[in-house]
């Protein structure tokens, strides 16, 4: 019987992607529940640390950050991120739920799932009152992507998408690299090539609750700053009407930072037609990484985040239809807005809307995004 021969570099790439680990991360993680197949691609855990105790938990199934563990102002760690105990509980089968992903290849929603490139038309999956949402219903947080490189500080994870997936045109190389710095950043770049005309907006979709009691806490306690001036209404199908309205006293003014829960049940339009806040902000940053597009912080534990991007909005979504029927990490029954997503991310239905910063990506350009989530306390 003949032995296939593995070539010299694949052992490389396999050696520099397997995990070393303990038996349980510092958040209780165990990495053994994460080593699974999924459409006969294995999966795993992958552990990011540095020097001041902070961990990060990433899982090649879905790009997803499992855990983030900092500090609060009194030094105890807490994980502050929503997320399961095994891998297995993020397939499509057992929970429909976007925890931690890399989202693509177009994150939030595409009218009508239609879209039109190099004049031709192509029908994308219907899958959220009747738009394109994620990419569609095997949109890339329902994938594996391939560990192409991991040690202490990052990973790089590479998703192919073939031609055709979920209608989309054009076969995509999509790498997502999490680096976890000394300073307490979570670093994601994007990057992506495609051989034919194709649409590409990738985002991370982590809840974040900054208490790491998401038993207890809501997330309408903490206090949020938003960069931005105006934003994009929508309508009871939370589509983007193609207006950018002026937050200006409105409950969408978050320029003076205030708690999220201040007007989060206001009698307004917007509000109703969002269910609470799931509301693209047009950011005033103007596509500088250094400026601080939103800012959000724990008064019960004094943690701090600041989200930095280059892309020019933000989708602010204050977790609506959590509903107590997905239990997480630790047993935990995750409720209506115990978590908060900070997408940053082309606005919404951009490739119907040519007015908007373009979602179009063509062969031999390269498609690059960037956003940090950094960490502090007070």
């Amino acid at each position: 019987m003949k032995r296939a021969l593995i070539p010299a570099a694949c052992l490389l790439i396999l050696a520099a992607c397997t995990p070393k680990q303990p038996a349980l991360t510092a958040s209780g993680l165990n990495p053994e529940d994460f080593v699974n197949t999924y459409n006969d691609t294995p999966t795993a855990l992958y552990t990011l640390t540095n020097g001041n105790g902070m961990e990060v938990c990433i899982t090649n199934f879905g790009g997803r950050i499992v855990s983030i563990l900092v500090p609060d102002n009194q030094g105890q760690m807490k994980d502050v991120v929503l997320g399961f105990d095994k891998v297995s509980d993020y397939f499509p089968e057992n929970n429909q739920t976007d925890f931690g992903a890399s989202i693509g290849r177009y994150a939030n929603r595409i009218n009508q799932g239609k879209i039109t490139l190099d004049g031709v038309e192509y029908q994308l999956p219907q899958n959220n009152f009747g738009h394109c949402l994620h990419g569609g219903p095997t949109g890339w947080q329902y994938q594996v992507y391939e560990c192409v490189e991991a040690d202490a500080s990052h990973v790089k994870l590479l998703r192919v998408s073939p031609d055709g997936d979920n209608n989309f045109p054009g076969e995509v190389k999509a790498y997502v690299t999490y680096t976890l710095t000394e300073d307490n950043k979570i670093d994601i770049a994007y990057e992506a090539t495609t051989d034919a005309t194709t649409v590409i907006n990738m985002t991370n979709h982590s809840y974040f609750n900054l208490s790491g009691d998401p038993a207890n806490h809501a997330i309408t306690e903490d206090v949020m700053y938003v960069n931005a001036s105006n934003y994009t209404p929508v309508d009871d199908t939370y589509m983007t009407t193609g207006e950018i309205a002026p937050v200006a006293d409105t409950p969408f003014d978050f320029t003076t930072a205030h708690a999220i829960g201040d007007q989060i049940a206001a009698d307004n339009e917007q509000i109703r037609n969002g269910n609470g806040y799931d509301h693209n902000w047009v950011l005033d940053t103007a596509g500088d990484i250094n400026a601080v597009a939103v800012e959000l912080y724990c008064p019960a534990t004094g943690i701090d985040l600041k989200v930095y991007t280059d892309e020019p909005g933000i989708q602010v979504y204050s977790g609506n239809f959590l509903d107590g029927t997905v239990t997480g990490k630790k047993g935990v029954v995750y409720n209506q807005r115990h978590g908060i997503c900070l997408e940053t991310q082309k606005y919404p239905d951009t490739p119907n809307k040519p007015e908007w910063p373009s979602a179009v990506l063509r062969p031999g350009e390269t498609y690059r995004s960037h956003c940090v989530f950094a960490f502090s306390v007070k």
